[in-house]
């Protein structure tokens, strides 16, 4: 029996498509194979050869003379209609995925975040980002814990900055910066400038807090109940500027975490550690469980913390707002 031997094929240059088909369209265009061999760095015969080729394959004629000039047939404009941008966009490649890996560092970022965290935490993280990411569109979502979640949850945003008591299964919590829990009081307020400062010294004054739902106020709540201590809550309020204001107006006292504390507040308040009871409040960035980081976003987490997200974490800490 006679050995079947594998046909070879017709099409010389079927190994690289690409050549021929680059020849051909550089001959339509420029009407020359000297001009075609020119454009391409190669040399005359072998631009024939390619054409040749291509002919043979296609088994048609691709060009005709006029004059000095060679004109695509009518089966070569077709040809030319549908490699040119086959060999364009090859040729482009390079540049166009460079110009689209441009793209996926312009684009949108959506960062979740309570107020204090974006009046107080945030804003020269922010400000490099922009310097750094010019191209990009920061969209800060001002939400309370868990509408940041949801956001988060259903990728309406791409990472949270605040903090969190309970951390749930879905989610990732990094803590990156610890604050002190701090007693603030109008400057000549009794509890000012007392020596020793106790839980219970704080009762006969009415406290000013972040609503109920809040985590401030579950937090304070928990820590009086644990140790027995009665207090008054003399006003509910969102919003640490507004306390602050209505504390320097001495309509009250207020349990504040240290991150909203600024110079100029320490003018008008007076400001007294309570780490002996309460516990320091944590800041991080928190992410879907599974979540893929933009390039934009890992640049965002990297402001905060290099490489956060690329080694195991902490996933304990105390709730934002």
């Amino acid at each position: 029996m006679a050995e079947t031997r594998a046909s070879t094929p017709r099409f010389a240059y079927k190994g690289d498509r690409l050549k021929p088909l680059r020849a051909f369209c550089q001959t339509a265009r420029l009407g020359s194979v000297s001009r075609a061999a020119e454009a391409l760095f190669v040399s005359q015969p072998a631009v024939t050869q390619q054409l040749q080729a291509l002919e043979r394959e296609l088994g048609v004629r691709l060009f005709e003379r006029s004059g000095r000039r060679l004109i695509p047939t009518r089966e070569g404009e077709t040809l030319y209609e549908l490699a040119r941008p086959l060999v364009e966009g090859i040729d482009g490649l390079n540049g166009t995925f460079h110009e689209q890996l441009r793209g996926l560092d312009a684009g949108e970022l959506h960062v979740a975040a309570g107020s204090s965290t974006i009046l107080y935490l945030l804003p020269k993280i922010v400000e490099a980002f922009r310097a750094a990411q010019p191209d990009v569109r920061l969209i800060l979502h001002n939400v309370t814990g868990a509408g940041g979640l949801d956001l988060l949850r259903s990728d309406e945003a791409d990472l949270a900055v605040g903090s969190m008591l309970d951390v749930p299964a879905d989610l990732d919590y990094a803590p990156v910066y610890r604050f002190d829990p701090m007693l603030i009081t109008p400057p000549e307020h009794p509890l000012a400038g007392k020596r020793q400062l106790a839980l219970e010294d704080l009762s006969p004054y009415g406290l000013i807090l972040p609503p109920r739902r809040l985590t401030t106020y579950r937090l304070v709540d928990l820590v009086f109940q644990q140790n027995r201590v009665p207090y008054t809550v003399a006003l509910e309020v969102g919003g640490w500027e507004v306390i602050k204001q209505y504390v320097a107006m001495d309509l009250g006292i207020s349990i504040v975490t240290s991150i909203c504390l600024t110079d100029a507040d320490r003018e008008r308040l007076a400001a007294r550690s309570l780490a002996r009871y309460f516990p320091q409040r944590s800041y991080g960035v928190v992410m879907r469980k599974g979540k893929y980081l933009s390039p934009q976003a890992r640049a965002f987490v990297d402001l905060i913390k290099p490489d956060l997200f690329t080694r195991e974490h902490d996933a304990s800490g105390h709730s934002a707002r």
